[in-house]
């Protein structure tokens, strides 16, 4: 028969103290009395954490409201200055680092250009330090307010070694890199405060489901869309991963058997024919003018107003035109099967290059996406574009260490403990799951 699982006080009171910090983080301000069935602890408990959290700095009043001929209800929320939490995104064109309260109102930034250089690991991680101290230096944040440090990467994040995760990005050239362990030999921070690594496209979506157009949505699809593509899936609520963390790679799909040739090595990706990079490509092949010298982004620029030109006196060019519809139909193609395998409620289109072109090709997207799906699930999806705008993946990496901060009850997670240190330390008391106060 197998084992009982058990938990100790200490497990029952940081659940509890989670239970609280989640709540009102997203749902507050809210009252004690709010607090008890929206948490399901018992008035006591709810009493006593508060109490807790309180004395810890965590939680602060923030009004009152008037009862039903009783006393008067304070309501509390989290405090947004009792920590600070960083969020970096290793993007296509400049590596970006925001520092945020826990409000996530931004402290201070950092961007690095990437145009030049490309993705040597070594440079990205300096980019990274020399961003960290940019932002606690403007900012006059003493390192040891912070919470964590998320990063956003492209590419496939295994877990589990010793030095933390390692990237495998085809596209890049990064075979196995150990990019948590180079930074934690990059940067220097107090203990209890670290890296936590994520897919790109995975960080956008937890942004925009925790802030964004995402909210009180269960199933959904967030679309990275910028140099190349990919797609954070949520199902349940629950953003799927697991010890690799590679938002599916959905831009990695084949949409056209020997087709165009893809970064990644392989033919006929979804991403050879509706990232940026690709999209430009058949622009010039096609005849189009790139700006000399220019960087995608401008580049896109450049073509978006080629195809929709601001002057009323001048007509589109029909190649630039014809170059946005053929994208539009392999994004809406390359949707309609992440509708047909998953059929979320909401896809929502994000990234630089899916912001910026999708005002011009939503519409045309939505009708591609529902002609190549089955009607059933086309049904019940609404198509439109994330709306946290071009920071929403380092929004998404901040709340890394914050979900993990939660998770701990509103405490750093502690250093890990040598077996000496573990062998003295005191036995708690253990209860059965599933109890508490």
């Amino acid at each position: 028969m197998a084992e009982r699982p058990q938990r100790t006080v200490r497990d029952l009171r940081r659940a509890n103290r989670t239970a609280v910090l989640e709540r009102l983080y997203f749902d507050g301000p809210m009252s004690r009395q709010e607090l008890v069935p929206a948490t399901g602890l018992s008035s006591g408990s709810v009493s006593n954490v508060v109490t807790e959290l309180t004395e810890d700095g965590l939680l602060e009043e923030a009004g009152v409201v008037e009862s039903d001929g009783g006393r008067p209800r304070t309501l509390l929320r989290v405090a947004p200055s009792s920590g600070c939490l960083i969020g970096v995104d290793v993007g296509e064109t400049r590596v970006r680092v925001e520092l945020f309260d826990l409000a996530m109102t931004e402290l201070a930034r950092s961007e690095l250009p990437l145009t030049h250089y490309g993705y040597d690991v070594h440079l990205i991680v300096r980019h990274i330090s020399d961003g960290i101290a940019t932002v606690l230096r403007e900012s006059g944040t003493a390192p040891g307010r912070l919470l964590g440090i998320g990063v956003g990467v492209p590419g496939i994040l295994e877990r589990g070694g010793a030095g933390g995760a390692i990237v495998h990005g085809q596209t890049i050239g990064w075979d196995a890199v150990p990019l948590e362990e180079l930074l934690r030999g990059a940067v220097e921070l107090p203990a209890g405060v670290g890296f936590f690594l994520s897919n790109g496209a995975k960080a956008l979506g937890q942004a925009e489901m925790w802030f964004g157009g995402g909210r009180g949505t269960k199933d959904a699809v967030i679309v990275l869309f910028g140099s190349g593509v990919g797609a954070c899936i949520v199902t349940d609520g629950i953003i799927d991963g697991g010890a690799r963390d590679s938002a599916g790679e959905w831009g990695h799909l084949t949409v056209s058997v020997r087709g165009r040739r893809c970064r990644c090595g392989a033919r006929g990706c979804l991403e050879a024919y509706a990232g940026s990079e690709a999209l430009l490509q058949r622009w010039q092949e096609a005849g189009g003018q790139l700006p000399t010298d220019a960087d995608e982004e401008t580049a896109v620029t450049a073509l978006i107003a080629a195809a929709h030109p601001r002057d009323g006196s001048a007509a589109a060019d029909p190649v630039a035109c014809s170059v946005l519809d053929e994208t539009a139909e392999y994004l809406g193609a390359g949707i309609s099967d992440l509708i047909n395998l998953f059929s979320p409620e909401r896809v929502l289109i994000g990234g630089w290059a899916g912001l910026q072109l999708g005002p011009h090709i939503l519409p045309a997207v939505r009708a591609y996406a529902t002609a190549y799906s089955l009607a059933h699930p086309a049904g019940r999806v609404t198509i439109g574009l994330g709306t946290l705008g071009p920071d929403a993946v380092t929004v998404g990496a901040a709340t890394l260490p914050l979900a993990d901060f939660f998770a701990h009850g509103g405490r750093r997670a502690a250093p890990a403990r040598t077996p000496e240190e573990r062998a003295a330390a005191p036995r708690e008391r253990t209860v059965p799951l599933g109890r508490g106060g």
